[in-house]
């Protein structure tokens, strides 16, 4: 990693520990002769004028500090758009399987990323592709997952589903998961899903409560090409990129998903250890 010169901060809006803890990151910074730039929520907590959208916030820095959770990690992946700054990821509180770094932990861990003595975690992103009438007309970037699922009242959805060239079958379910490593922990889990090792090259396929009880999550080679049309009415399934944006889905839309060019990077405690996050998160092991 590049000399740390400069910082984005990106914050999680209406966090009460918050307003404690950035006044002091900034002091701390400026200590260190570290400029810093950071979002609109950050300048409401520091009282510092209007701040810069969250697409903003990365440019020119060598590092992306950010205070929330998994949440708050996942809208700062879109704002750094596939540039290769580190993400250093501090938990304001909840589960958080992304953001490991407590805020006890937050300057030490800090000083050891300034040093470059840090681990960083390459976590790669699925590319979405919605096209309509064959023309593509939005492009999205997951970190976690590409979900489809049934609009408000809407009863479950039909769903084509190729790998490839293969069929793999038409899911009559109230949506379906398409999940990165990473998002194996997030709604696919919930849904059935299995957990995938974050290094794990493949993509996985959840339904979320199908009609027939034999289907099951599948996992293919990351390389893979997974096409998905939509045989519901028109409006009554929506696209969701990792849970934060999407739209509505018209008849026989088709939902393109493969592996992304762009990844990010994540810098990671000597001591969060991807079991060892399982275990705290999950409660593994306690009684």
């Amino acid at each position: 990693m590049q000399p740390v010169e400069e910082v984005g901060i990106i914050s999680k809006p209406n966090v009460t520990r918050a307003r404690a803890v950035l006044p002091e990151l900034m002091d701390w910074l400026r200590e260190r002769g570290i400029r810093a730039r950071w979002d609109r929520e950050t300048a409401e907590y520091l009282g510092r004028g209007p701040g810069l959208p969250r697409e903003a916030v990365p440019e020119g820095t060598q590092l992306v500090i950010v205070l929330g959770g998994d949440g708050t990690l996942l809208a700062a992946a879109r704002a750094i758009a596939g540039r290769e700054i580190p993400l250093f990821a501090v938990n304001l509180g909840g589960l958080g399987f992304l953001t490991a770094i407590t805020v006890e932990e937050l300057y030490p861990e800090l000083e050891r990323a300034l040093r470059g003595e840090h681990r960083i975690a390459r976590r790669h992103m699925l590319k979405c592709d919605l096209v309509r009438d064959d023309k593509t007309i939005a492009e999205y970037d997951a970190l976690n997952d590409v979900v489809i699922t049934k609009a408000a009242l809407a009863r479950m959805i039909d769903l084509e589903t190729r790998v490839d060239t293969q069929f793999v079958c038409t899911f009559k379910a109230d949506g379906l998961i398409v999940s990165t490593p990473t998002g194996s922990t997030a709604y696919s889990l919930s849904a059935g899903g299995p957990i995938m090792f974050p290094s794990v090259n493949a993509l996985c396929i959840t339904p979320i409560c199908p009609h027939m009880l034999a289907y099951r999550p599948v996992l293919v080679p990351e390389s893979s090409v997974i096409r998905i049309v939509v045989q519901a009415e028109s409006e009554a399934a929506y696209l969701t990129i990792d849970g934060q944006t999407g739209q509505p889905l018209m008849r026989n839309d088709r939902i393109v998903c493969r592996s992304s060019p762009r990844a990010l990077f994540l810098i990671r405690p000597p001591k969060a250890m991807f079991f060892d996050v399982l275990r705290a998160k999950l409660k593994w092991g306690e009684r």
